[in-house]
C-alpha cells in the first residue's frame, strides 16, 4: 500500500496538474492528461465519419473511422498535444487511435499505419511531429493485441502548403493539390501490407484525399483511414 501511495505522488509530480481538455485539476481517469469527463470524449466506439460531397480537385477519400465528433473538449485536447508541448497526451491518444485503425483495417493483417506528416517548419516549431508520434503507440496497441501492424513514415511534403485553418472547402483542396509524395525508400515497401491512414481531425477530407492520391500514385490505396476526431459522424 505505502509502495503504491508513493507511486501515486510520483506521478503528480512528473504529470501536469491540469486536464488538457477543461483545465481543470486533473482526476486520475483511463487515459493520462485528461480528467474522467473529458476521457470519456474519446472512449466511445469508432464510428465512420461523414464527409462533404468532393469538391472539384478533391479526391477520393478512402473510409475514414473516428472516435469523437470535433466538438469541446475534444478541440482542447488535440490541440494541447499538437502545439501546447502536452507530450503526456501522445500515448493515451496514440492507445485510442489504434481502435480507430482497426475498425479501419476491415480485418485486413498485417497493417501499415501511415501517418499524415507535419510540415517541416511546423515539426521545428513544436519540436515532434505529433501524428508520427502517436502512429507509434498505436501500432503498439494492435501488436499488444495480436495484430501485425508497424508504421511507415511513407509520406513527405513536396512543396510548402498554407495552414488549413481558415480555408474553405476550395481552397483546402487548391492548397494540399499534390503536395504530397511517397518517399523513394518507402515506396517499395508499401505493397507488403495493407495501409491506413492516421491523421488528428478530418474536416473536408481534403489532405486525406492528397495522401490517398500519393500513395495510389506509388501502387498502394488505402484501405481506411483512422482520425481521433472528424467535424461529423454517421
Amino acid at each position: 500500500m505505502r509502495l503504491k501511495s508513493w507511486g501515486l505522488l510520483l506521478a503528480d509530480l512528473l504529470l501536469p496538474l491540469e486536464c488538457a481538455g477543461c483545465g481543470e485539476a486533473r482526476s486520475r481517469s483511463a487515459l493520462p492528461g485528461l480528467c474522467t469527463l473529458c476521457a470519456l470524449s474519446l472512449s466511445g466506439p469508432p464510428l465512420p465519419a461523414r464527409l462533404l460531397r468532393p469538391q472539384d480537385g478533391l479526391g477520393p477519400v478512402p473510409p475514414v473511422h473516428a472516435l469523437a465528433a470535433y466538438l469541446d473538449p475534444v478541440p482542447e485536447i488535440i490541440i494541447a498535444q499538437k502545439e501546447h508541448g502536452r507530450l503526456d497526451l501522445a500515448r493515451p491518444l496514440g492507445q485510442e487511435l489504434a481502435r480507430a485503425a482497426e475498425a479501419a483495417a476491415c480485418g485486413c493483417d498485417p497493417l501499415w499505419l501511415v501517418p499524415v506528416p507535419s510540415t517541416r517548419s511546423a515539426t521545428l516549431r513544436r519540436g515532434q511531429d505529433p501524428m508520427l508520434r502517436m502512429a507509434r503507440v498505436a501500432a503498439h496497441r494492435l501488436r499488444e493485441s495480436g495484430r501485425s501492424a508497424a508504421v511507415l513514415p511513407a509520406l513527405t511534403h513536396r512543396r510548402k502548403v498554407a495552414d488549413q485553418a481558415g480555408l474553405g472547402r476550395r481552397a483546402r483542396a487548391e492548397n494540399l493539390a499534390g503536395a504530397l509524395a511517397v518517399r523513394s525508400a518507402s515506396a517499395r515497401l508499401l505493397g507488403e501490407r495493407a495501409v491506413v491512414l492516421v491523421d488528428d481531425v478530418v474536416t473536408s477530407g481534403a489532405t486525406l484525399a492528397e495522401a490517398a492520391r500519393a500513395l495510389t500514385a506509388a501502387g498502394s490505396t488505402p484501405v481506411g483511414a483512422a482520425v481521433l476526431a472528424a467535424s461529423r459522424l454517421r
